[in-house]
């Protein structure tokens, strides 16, 4: 297991409470944890912020009492609270530029360590579909891969309960202690055994419909590939497949009639180039020459010295800075060089804006003004 840091229960605490406090999000809290040099600065410089950000109110901040509250309830169902950077944290997932701060683990946390593959598809899957899912993902499970995906009815399911035995992890969409599906408690139990469960979610966190998607980015930043059996034009499993091109990830998918609706999302992905799975070997051959190469992933850290940032923007460059934003989304890059501003002084004004709500991020260091 690569060596890390580790946080300490203080600086764990902070981490947790930095990322349930209102208008934050992981690439904020990597912004904050940077520009501070800790997320316990980070959680006494909120207020300003979203007042210099023009918040008529500041965002609500997660209290001392409920970051406990919520460790404790976690610690009592076996969940364990995985810092970025730290040496259990999966390497893969901590290469995508919104990986979760902390993930909250429940089961065999060193099978973590293995590589991955996705597998996801349709919830109104058809037999040969769940059929197809269960020998790949046993297949490819005996060949050294772990299995993800999403406790999903359908092939996500069929795709755990066929690596039970080698190893699976279900990406959950809401919190620990609310399974979705319900139904999938049972099923959950089983992976746990080998293998694990991960949510970036508050523990008691009922999932909604927007969690899915957010899910869908975790179970691509897990994986070496996303391999999709069945989805149809309109799929949460083509929205995973997405994810994987952004993330740099191999896109599979299984051909299926062109009379079948559930085929017609898959056969669409092998058109743009997705590669054709018929078998296992058409995974392994692909992914074979990847694993071959190292993964570099900088560090994530907590400093032990925590400190004011070093500058502060004047009001005319925040205003600056501020003009030149609306809602069709721009670069960060284009912003530091249009404004003429120093890179730390245009990300201190995005912080502000992010703390008030004013702003949105986008994929490719893209934001808008809200």
């Amino acid at each position: 297991m690569a060596e890390g840091v580790r946080l300490t229960d203080e600086q764990r605490l902070d981490w947790l409470r930095l990322i349930r406090s209102e208008n934050i999000g992981p690439r904020t809290f990597r912004d904050l944890i940077n520009h501070f040099g800790g997320a316990h600065a980070a959680i006494e410089a909120l207020p300003s912020l979203a007042r210099r950000g023009g918040a008529a109110r500041p965002g609500r901040i997660c209290s001392r009492e409920e970051a406990e509250a919520e460790l404790e309830a976690a610690r009592a169902e076996g969940v364990a609270f995985v810092a970025l950077g730290e040496p259990d944290y999966p390497l893969r997932l901590q290469m995508i530029d919104d990986a979760p701060p902390l993930l909250a683990v429940r089961g065999q946390i060193a099978s973590l360590s293995r590589p991955f593959l996705a597998i996801v598809g349709s919830r109104n899957a058809s037999a040969a579909g769940v059929k197809f899912a269960q020998t790949l993902a046993r297949d490819l499970g005996l060949a050294g891969f772990g299995i993800v995906s999403g406790l999903a009815r359908g092939i996500d399911a069929a795709a755990h309960r066929a690596s039970l035995a080698t190893g699976t992890v279900a990406v959950l969409a809401g919190g620990h202690a609310r399974i979705y599906p319900p139904e999938h408690a049972d099923l959950l139990a089983q992976i746990l055994a080998e293998g694990a469960a991960i949510s970036e979610m508050p523990h008691a966190w009922e999932p909604r419909a927007r969690d899915f998607p957010r899910r869908n980015r975790l179970i691509s930043g897990l994986s070496l590939g996303v391999i999709i059996v069945e989805a149809a034009r309109r799929s949460g499993s083509l929205i995973t497949a997405r994810f994987a091109g952004e993330q740099g990830r191999e896109v599979f998918a299984v051909p299926g009639s062109p009379l079948d609706p559930r085929a017609e999302g898959t056969n669409g992905l092998i058109k743009q180039g997705a590669t054709m799975v018929t078998e296992a070997a058409d995974v392994i051959n692909t992914i074979e020459p990847i694993l071959g190469r190292g993964i570099e992933v900088p560090p994530a850290r907590e400093p032990a010295a925590e400190g004011p940032p070093e500058m502060e923007p004047a009001a005319d460059e925040r205003a600056r800075i501020i003009g030149l934003l609306g809602p069709s989304p721009v670069s960060i890059d284009d912003l530091v060089r249009v404004s003429g501003a120093k890179p730390a002084i245009v990300r201190t004004v995005l912080l502000e804006l992010e703390i008030a709500g004013r702003l949105e991020r986008h994929g490719g260091a893209m934001v808008s003004l809200v």
